[in-house]
């Protein structure tokens, strides 16, 4: 498996990438404009990412925007529904109008709250079909 981590707090990017790296290669990125051009460049690399984990409030483009040209990307190139990478979105907000727009605008997979919890991401792994 191929992760993307996309985490401006270093803690929770450490966390995120303790986790992950046992399960495959993780790339770690701080903010959304690094997500978009590390997606792109997978793509041309012909080794896409199957997994992003991405914050929603990072500065210089939050995690919903980051989504939304990850996702356009994706229709450009003819990948859509199941084909297309599964992203779990965290944030430490509890304001459910964040949650809506990252799923129903953005096309996140899933979304889970801060701070994370390795069964929680586990689980959510095992639900999406990328971990046994």
């Amino acid at each position: 498996m191929r992760v993307l981590i996309v985490e401006d707090d270093f803690t929770a990017r450490r966390m995120l990438k303790e986790i992950l790296s046992a399960l495959g290669d993780c790339d770690v990125v701080v903010d959304g404009r690094e997500a978009v051009q590390a997606f792109r460049l997978a793509w041309e690399e012909k080794h896409p990412y199957d997994l992003i984990c991405m914050d929603i409030m990072m500065p210089h483009m939050d995690g919903n925007t980051a989504l939304e040209q990850i996702r356009e990307m994706e229709r450009e190139i003819g990948i859509e529904g199941s084909d297309e990478v599964k992203v779990i979105m965290s944030t430490a907000l509890g304001d459910p109008k964040t949650v809506v727009k990252a799923f129903y605008r953005g096309g996140a997979t899933s979304y889970l709250v801060k701070p994370i919890d390795k069964r929680k991401l586990l689980g959510e792994l095992q639900n999406l079909k990328l971990i046994a």
